[in-house]
Parts: structure tokens; C-alpha cells; sequence
């Protein structure tokens, strides 16, 4: 669980992104006393996430690996957050990924995929482009200052947050489970 300071979900996404910074930076993603600085200059804008340029060059510097598992055949593109939750068909939303990686994942979030105990072990580049996303989606969705309070009723992951013993707080499911399965009638 991130800090008790910790409250919205802006708050979550630069939490989640400090982690990134603070690994790059030779620290590691436990340095508690480095991501709470960071999450918070990131929060008053002191200090900027890098642009979606980044993660392009960083994915293009290995174009043909598998950015979940490695592998390098039977690439395909994936989408982070599937088309079902909402996602859209755009570059910030996708990666490559193997066939197998894809079809596994299927129409699971990338966090509701790997779960919440392996929330940072997760290819960084996929995980900031996926913050990014998702900070983009929450702010037009008016949704980037709400609370988990606010959330949980209008989140399809009640169930798994249940089954973790997470319920009615604040994880990196809250990020992405009020973008919800649309069910095909």
C-alpha cells in the first residue's frame, strides 16, 4: 500500500511514476523517503514526468522483444488498456507483445494481469506510458482528485480487492477499475 499520504488518485499515478525515478536513479522502488519527495514535487509541478518521446525511443532501442516476457517472435501490439475498458486504438496505449503475452492478458487491465503483488516488477516503459494514460484518461473524466471512498462504488475490481484483502483501500487497482469491461449485448 502506498503511504497513508497518499489520497487521490493524481496522488497514486505520480506515486507509482516516483517508484520509476527513484529505481532509474540507482535507489530502488523501496526508497520510501525518495518516492514521497518525488510524488509530491511531481504533484506541485516542481518537477515533470519525461514526454511520451521517451518511452517511444526507449521501446524502439528493443523493437522486437516481448516488453511483458522477452520473447522475441510472434510479436504483436497490445493494448494496456484493452479497447473493452475503454481504451483507445493510439500509441500511448500500446506495446508489443508476444501472441502468447496477448492472448493471456486478454482483456485484463495491466495491473488486474500481473497483479497486485507484482505491481513493480513490471517492464518500466510499459508502466509509465500506462500512467500516463491513465492520468490522461481520469482528467477527462473529472476523476484525478477523487478519493478511494469515491471510487470503490464505481469499480468493477470490488471482487479481486476483496479476494487480496484490499477493499475500501487505496491500490493500483483504483487506477483502473473505474475504466470497466463493457459487456457486448
Amino acid at each position: 500500500m502506498p503511504s497513508a499520504s497518499i489520497k487521490t488518485i493524481r496522488q497514486l499515478i505520480y506515486y507509482q511514476y516516483a517508484k520509476i525515478i527513484s529505481d532509474a536513479s540507482g535507489l530502488g522502488k523501496k526508497n520510501y523517503a525518495m518516492i514521497i519527495a518525488t510524488e509530491q514535487k511531481l504533484v506541485s509541478g516542481e518537477i515533470k514526468w519525461s514526454s511520451a518521446v521517451h518511452e517511444w525511443l526507449k521501446e524502439h532501442e528493443n523493437p522486437n522483444v516481448c516488453i511483458y516476457c522477452g520473447a522475441k517472435e510472434n510479436l504483436t501490439t497490445e493494448h494496456i488498456l484493452p479497447r473493452c475498458c475503454g481504451g483507445e486504438d493510439i500509441p500511448e496505449n500500446v506495446v508489443r507483445v508476444c501472441k502468447h503475452c496477448n492472448s493471456k492478458k486478454g482483456k485484463k487491465r495491466m495491473y488486474e494481469y500481473f497483479g497486485y503483488k507484482n505491481k513493480d516488477d513490471i517492464n518500466y516503459i510499459a508502466v509509465s506510458k500506462y500512467l500516463k494514460y491513465l492520468y490522461t484518461l481520469h482528467e477527462r473524466n473529472g476523476t484525478l482528485d477523487c478519493l478511494v471512498t469515491d471510487m470503490c462504488p464505481n469499480c468493477d475490481m470490488q471482487a479481486l480487492c476483496e479476494k487480496e484483502c484490499h477493499s475500501e483501500k487505496l491500490t493500483v487497482y483504483c487506477m483502473e477499475g473505474c475504466f470497466k469491461r463493457k459487456i457486448k449485448e
